[in-house]
């Protein structure tokens, strides 16, 4: 039975990807920062592991469980938004620490295991990372971290058998657009100079729930994608996956800054 890790299993993307690859036959390692959702994935039939991502030592302990590894699935992130400035460097660093640097700090930890099985490592990133948009430039960024280090990590990895496969989610029905949208009221306040556009960020917050794709559906497109012979360097799923990089690709850089401005309310002065 092959054996799959998944990283960020509470709810949304990564308990659908769970899900998905229990019901296909593997052997689903689900990991969650709570115990009370670590509870729920063990009730569920799941081998649950309560994970920080950026926990070293529980990395290590966690490698030695697992013994080999045929597919780690690099899940755990949040979205957060706001003005960059507004956050500072300290939301950038929450932010790249756990959408960024969990990657490689799991993926090397777990690198032997995966090595022996000659497996493959699925790292989710977003469309978010192709297409920049304002309010949302810590996760922007952070996603288009993910991009450049898998494909680095592809080419690194390419002689010990291992695999990379980038999945760039569009609009997916979780609750990303919930938890952003808490993490952009932290920051509105009246003492940003941003006070007055606080519609635009509130909109930048909710836009991943534009017309949904289900989690189910993406996590089967992750699933199928998964078992091909020679697994796609990169996969686009869900609503806005291929229309938004699409954009980004082929309208000047000035007129896709002046569609955005428009659409999250920018376009005036302040």
């Amino acid at each position: 039975m092959p054996n799959v890790l998944i990283t960020g299993c509470s709810s949304g993307i990564g308990r659908a990807l769970a899900d998905a690859f229990k019901a296909a036959g593997y052997d689903v390692w689900a990991s969650a920062r709570r115990q009370d959702d670590v509870a729920g994935l063990s009730a569920a039939g799941f081998n649950a592991v309560q994970l920080d991502v950026n926990d070293n030592a529980a990395l290590q302990r966690l490698a030695e469980q697992l013994g080999e590894l045929d597919v780690l699935v690099n899940n755990a992130g949040y979205g957060a938004m706001g003005p960059l400035l507004d956050g500072g460097t300290d939301a950038m660093q929450r932010q790249f620490e756990t959408n960024v640097f969990s990657i490689v700090g799991v993926t090397q930890a777990l690198f032997p295991a995966l090595r022996r099985s000659k497996g493959l490592v699925v790292n989710i990133g977003s469309v978010s990372g192709v297409l920049v948009t304002p309010f949302a430039g810590a996760y922007c960024a952070s996603k288009a971290a993910v991009h450049a280090l898998s494909d680095a990590l592809r080419m690194e990895l390419a002689p010990f058998g291992v695999r990379v496969m980038e999945v760039q989610p569009g609009a997916i029905n979780t609750s990303f657009a919930k938890n952003a949208g808490a993490q952009a009221e932290l920051l509105i306040n009246e003492q940003s100079p941003w006070w007055p556009l606080r519609d635009g960020i509130r909109a930048r917050s909710q836009a991943s729930q534009d017309k949904p794709t289900p989690a189910n559906v993406f996590a089967a497109d992750v699933l199928k994608a998964v078992q091909q012979k020679e697994p796609a360097r990169l996969l686009r799923s869900g609503n806005g996956s291929r229309a938004l990089p699409l954009m980004a690709a082929l309208l000047p850089k000035g007129l896709l800054e002046k569609v955005l401005k428009k659409r999250f309310g920018l376009s005036g002065s302040l």
